[in-house]
């Protein structure tokens, strides 16, 4: 299988659903594209990821290129297919396939990922918030309550977070703030805005967008492990006016969890929840 033939399968198949119209797009759409793509596509997607997971925190790898970009292309399909599973925008848009979570999970399943459901504790490096319940207890650690959809792992690589609601005081995860606030590295939400660095390019120069790397390591997890910078280093910010405990909500999160504590001087510039750029902040959590 040549390369030009390996790589850009997911792109296709993210358009594939999107000009589905029938009511049916695993059948349809999703176990033709697999039975395709088994055999050679998995194989270089997993030796891909093996090298991705093995090189990231030394700096970029050429060889590294197209995963980075698949991988990001799957995780369109993953955002679309996940839509369902998410409360209503206020903005609705008119397409949103429908997949139960067991074939979502045998798609990604057969493309080597293991998925994951993990409640005892809450880790926002493994759970997505999707909607809070305010706790009277303002100091109430962040509780799961339900499992939304699970979290997929491709070896020691993280490729998606579990959607979780949470219960929790809101000086931990403040209701409107940790459930609805712009969600960095990623595409698309029904419930919320998001921000990822495809944004504003072309038809075909988002699609050379990297995955966002979090890597699990023997000392806890390296967060952002493509980034150069220093989630401390403000100068990597468009506006600094964040602390340095939001900047580190902002990479574990991916989202702001509470009102910012300089709300006031940040709301003089307009659109600041979306142009934060935390993309270049990186974190080991062994240190964090």
């Amino acid at each position: 299988m040549g390369e030009e033939e390996t790589w850009g399968r997911a792109r296709r198949l993210y358009v594939a659903l999107l000009d589905h119209a029938g009511v049916e797009p695993f059948a349809d759409v999703v176990r033709p594209w697999l039975d395709r793509a088994e055999g050679g596509y998995r194989t270089a997607l997993g030796e891909g990821a093996a090298l991705l997971a093995r090189t990231a925190l030394d700096g970029p790898d050429e060889r590294c290129r197209d995963v980075l970009w698949e991988l990001y292309a799957l995780s369109r399909v993953s955002d679309a297919l996940l839509s369902a599973f998410q409360p209503e925008g206020e903005d609705e848009e008119p397409w949103s396939p429908s997949v139960r979570l067991p074939r979502y999970v045998e798609l990604f399943g057969r493309l080597g990922m293991t998925s994951f459901e993990e409640t005892a504790v809450f880790d926002p490096v493994l759970h997505e918030i999707v909607d809070v319940e305010q706790s009277a207890d303002p100091e109430e650690p962040i509780r799961i309550t339900e499992v939304v959809w699970p979290g997929l792992w491709m070896g020691d690589l993280l490729f998606n977070r579990a959607g979780v609601r949470v219960r929790a005081g809101v000086r931990n995860a403040e209701r409107g703030v940790a459930d609805r606030s712009p969600l960095y590295w990623a595409h698309r939400r029904r419930h919320r805005p998001t921000v990822d660095q495809s944004m504003g390019w072309g038809h075909n120069s988002q699609w050379r967008t990297d995955i966002r790397v979090d890597l699990r390591t023997e000392n806890g997890y390296e967060l952002n492990a493509c980034a150069r910078g220093d989630i401390d280093d403000t100068d990597g910010f468009t506006d600094a006016a964040l602390t340095a405990e939001e900047r580190r909500d902002l990479l574990r999160h991916r989202c702001l969890v509470r009102t910012p504590v300089n709300a006031a001087e940040l709301s003089g510039t307009p659109g600041w929840e979306t142009d934060l750029y935390p993309f270049d902040g990186r974190l080991s959590t062994s240190a964090a």
